[in-house]
């Protein structure tokens, strides 16, 4: 059975500054939403388990879409009150991880040894990864073949630097998106800002910004 592990940031705000953040919302509900159209079952991780915050802004203006699952009681619990540990996961149930995103995961997902290696097993088994938004920079520790680093020299991106200035948080992140792929060796791409942007390297799945996350989702069905 096809299965999707997802992943969400514990980080409730910027490090320094005094400014709320967390998991975009609809970067998280938008892809969900296409996975269970596709009857494929997701579970929810975060790097230290439980609780995630979601960052305030995300909440304004909800679409159908966001309001169909903020609403609901049960996916509230699974996906946003009790995520699951690291190591309560075994990597070999999903065949899917997808790294969501939002500002605070600029901070846990780089560090999270423990999520990078389920996403390496994932990867080396034949399975998917992908990845949208600030959520890329979960990819930055994870392991391919040969012990290399997964992103190096494939074709992706994330969240710009065109973006981050357009947000006026450049200088409150402790380092930029854009910059961290490219000095890891990837092959960084990006387009319009905040316009719908995908990019498909073997089984790399990754979205520029939160307007891409349904389409990181319906590039992962196509792949299946």
């Amino acid at each position: 059975m096809t299965k999707a592990l997802i992943v969400v940031t514990n980080t409730p705000k910027y490090d320094k500054i005094n400014r709320l953040t967390g998991l975009w919302l609809s970067e998280l509900t938008h892809f969900y939403d296409v996975m269970l159209k596709n009857n494929i079952e997701a579970d929810f991780v975060s790097p230290n388990g439980g609780y995630v915050p979601l960052d305030p802004s995300s909440l304004t203006n909800l679409d159908e879409v966001d309001n169909k699952y903020y609403t609901n009681a049960s996916f509230q619990n699974k996906a946003l009150s009790q995520t699951l540990k690291p190591e309560e996961i075994n990597p070999d149930d999903y065949s899917i991880i997808y790294y969501t995103g939002g500002h605070g995961t600029m901070w846990d997902f780089p560090e999270s040894r423990a999520v990078a290696d389920i996403a390496s097993h994932i990867y080396t088994k034949g399975g998917i990864v992908s990845a949208v938004c600030h959520g890329v920079v979960g990819l930055l520790p994870v392991k391919g073949q040969n012990h290399r680093l997964l992103i190096e020299g494939k074709t992706l991106t994330g969240f710009s630097n065109a973006e981050e200035a357009a947000n006026q948080t450049t200088a409150e992140v402790p380092f930029l998106t854009e910059d961290a792929l490219i000095k890891a060796g990837a092959n960084y791409q990006a387009e319009a800002p905040f316009t719908s942007v995908v990019r498909v390297s073997e089984r790399l799945v990754t979205g520029q910004n939160p307007q891409s996350a349904k389409a990181v989702a319906e590039k992962v069905i196509t792949l299946l």
